[in-house]
């Protein structure tokens, strides 16, 4: 009789109930849904405020560097590498996850350790990604003269192209420092003190015209859109470093194996995969569409 009705309790007869689920498993998966819906919130407005604007910067235009190669324009490739990392940080995840369900110590701290460091340079890379765009001088039409600004929250430079006759009026009114910007990104081999040392007529017959990227000033919410999203998006990736630091500290002091499971780990892994997954989105909402 025991055994009929324990027979009768499995879930149609095929196994254990997929309901009987761990509590901190359970709690993972309700805050990992909320913070869907936070991401869901951030990228609904990024999209419902960019598609009312007339224009939107070129993703291969802004994100078209790559450290070490100077000014060699390499569109989307910097960020298809930082992917690529992101991506391999979840493969390693779940092998220290799949190490962890055969309670192979050594495995889980050679695969979280990868993981740690996988992590890091996601966050190195998006640091550089950063500071080139904040530190940037690009030329900007501001009036009837050119400027040099970066890509910030409050300035966006990133508008439409001016065309070559309105520049030409332009480089008339232009300072002597910024002449001095523009011939320097078309003459490498010159210095600084060099180009200073001229006058602007002769900084001016030096430029190609036709060969000088200036933009209009582009719609303001796009610098706040992006640092804010892809700056949360950095946040939760370093929270899951410092889980996963916590969970390789923990594994070392055998705290797992005298629990006899390493379901902690799991659920580290269940963050993780989250990161990576919400990275996808931010991937294609701002860099390929």
């Amino acid at each position: 009789m025991a055994t009929a009705a324990a027979t009768r309790t499995n879930w149609r007869g095929g196994g254990r109930s997929p309901f009987n689920v761990e509590y901190g498993k359970l709690m993972m998966w309700y805050f990992l849904m909320s913070d869907a819906f936070t991401f869901g919130a951030f990228l609904i407005a990024y999209g419902t405020i960019r598609f009312s604007q007339n224009f939107w910067p070129n993703p291969n235009d802004v994100f078209n560097a790559f450290p070490g190669t100077g000014h060699a324009s390499l569109p989307l490739a910097f960020v298809s590498l930082m992917t690529f990392i992101l991506i391999l940080s979840s493969v390693t995840m779940v092998l220290a996850v799949h190490e962890g369900h055969h309670n192979n110590k050594k495995g889980v701290v050679k695969w979280l350790a990868w993981t740690i460091v996988g992590g890091f340079a996601f966050l190195a890379c998006q640091a550089w990604e950063w500071t080139h765009l904040l530190t940037g001088d690009y030329a900007v039409l501001n009036g009837n003269t050119i400027d040099i600004m970066a890509q910030t929250t409050a300035s966006n430079p990133w508008g439409p192209r001016v065309e070559a006759a309105q520049l030409n009026s332009a480089l008339q009114n232009t300072s002597h420092d910024v002449l001095v910007t523009l011939v320097s990104g078309q003459h490498h081999d010159l210095g600084h003190a060099q180009l200073a040392a001229m006058s602007d007529e002769k900084l001016r017959s030096m430029l190609n015209v036709a060969e000088l990227h200036v933009r209009e000033q582009g719609p303001k919410a796009f610098g706040s859109f992006f640092y804010g999203i892809t700056g949360f998006h950095g946040f939760h990736v370093f929270s899951g470093v410092m889980i996963n630091i916590a969970m390789l500290i923990m594994t070392q002091r055998n705290v797992f194996e005298k629990r006899g499971h390493y379901l902690m780990i799991e659920k580290a892994g269940l963050y993780w995969h989250f990161v990576d997954l919400v990275w996808v989105f931010v991937f294609l909402c701002f860099y390929l569409i």
